[in-house]
């Protein structure tokens, strides 16, 4: 097994910083170097992180972005892989970390990324999302390059020659993955390394989301086009996909304006900041923009084993809960 670190973005996460760092403690892999890279937090989020065996490292807001604080994690990391998490995500199982290494036994493997679920605060339109872009199967030879940075790690060799850039206004993660792929390197996607990613955003904040992560994408693609049409067909066909699926699951009246307000910003934030024409592969359009199709998810035989490596966090001690600080 590679020795890993394990570098996290963090700004005001006091309700989730405590339940990431409790599930890292828990895993197979011990002896991970933990690095902490704060933008200036004014809540907890710095005195529980603390409680862990963590080097902090800060960054003023002012001089924020997602690529210069990834950086400025991996400058101090000492491990040959890198993984990263966002500060609300936390691990499932016991086995996150091995499951996410396993690929770089491959030299090949220059980025692996894991599962995404939600939790019982994310929208419905949100869990439609991380089906979507995070299947139960994993795809060890991925040769395109969606991938995403709240559950992912990466070879730091490679980081040494191709830094993050900091330019950029998100999706950071994809611009690496490109670049890489250039390079003759491939992409890995592990299903077992599954986290949960908690979300808790106004639809203004969504419609931020959206837009910035469209401005990224046409800076990766400059001549990409996403026009009203795209907008109008985008945002329908997932509305319509989500009621569907939200029917079924029989809660579509308790969620019917959650939908449409989450798909309305999701697209019109996609639409305002992407404007460019160009080619975008088959592969992105339909993980990013194409609505689910109407076959229902079935519980297999394997998901039923994998409750035995479920992390307990309501047994983890109570000093790793926010309430202690208020």
């Amino acid at each position: 097994m590679v020795k890993c670190s394990l570098v996290i973005r963090c700004y005001n996460e006091e309700k989730h910083i405590g339940r990431l760092l409790s599930g890292i403690i828990e895993q197979s892999v011990q002896d991970v170097e933990i690095i902490l890279v704060d933008s200036g937090s004014t809540d907890a989020t710095v005195a529980i992180a603390s409680r862990y065996p963590i080097k902090l490292l800060s960054i003023q807001p002012q001089e924020f972005s997602f690529g210069r604080a990834l950086n400025l994690g991996c400058e101090v990391a000492t491990g040959d892989v890198i993984v990263i998490a966002s500060a609300h995500v936390y691990p499932v199982y016991r086995d996150w970390l091995e499951q996410l290494l396993v690929p770089f036994r491959d030299p090949k493997i220059a980025l692996t990324y894991g599962k995404q679920r939600g939790n019982e605060q994310t929208k419905y339109s949100e869990h439609q999302v991380f089906t979507k872009w995070f299947p139960d199967q994993s795809n060890w030879h991925q040769d395109h390059p969606f991938c995403n940075n709240a559950n992912a790690a990466i070879r730091r060799s490679l980081w040494k020659q191709l830094p993050y850039d900091e330019t950029m206004t998100g999706l950071e993660d994809l611009d690496w993955a490109q670049r890489v792929l250039g390079l003759g390197y491939q992409l890995a996607y592990v299903a077992e390394a599954e986290i949960v990613h908690v979300h808790e955003e106004t639809p203004d904040k969504i419609y931020n989301r959206y837009r910035r992560e469209a401005i990224a994408m046409k800076y990766i693609f400059p001549h990409e086009n996403f026009h009203l049409i795209d907008f109008l067909r985008l945002f329908t066909g997932n509305l319509l996909s989500d009621y569907y699926h939200a029917w079924h699951d029989d809660n579509l009246w308790d969620r019917i304006n959650e939908i449409f307000s989450f798909r309305l910003m999701q697209f019109w934030g996609t639409y305002q900041g992407f404007r460019q024409q160009g080619h975008l592969s088959i592969q992105l359009k339909q993980r990013f923009y194409y609505p689910n199709g109407l076959m229902r998810p079935q519980l297999s035989e394997t998901d039923v084993a994998q409750t035995q490596r479920v992390i307990d966090y309501s047994s983890l001690p109570k000093e790793t809960q926010v309430a202690k600080y208020y």
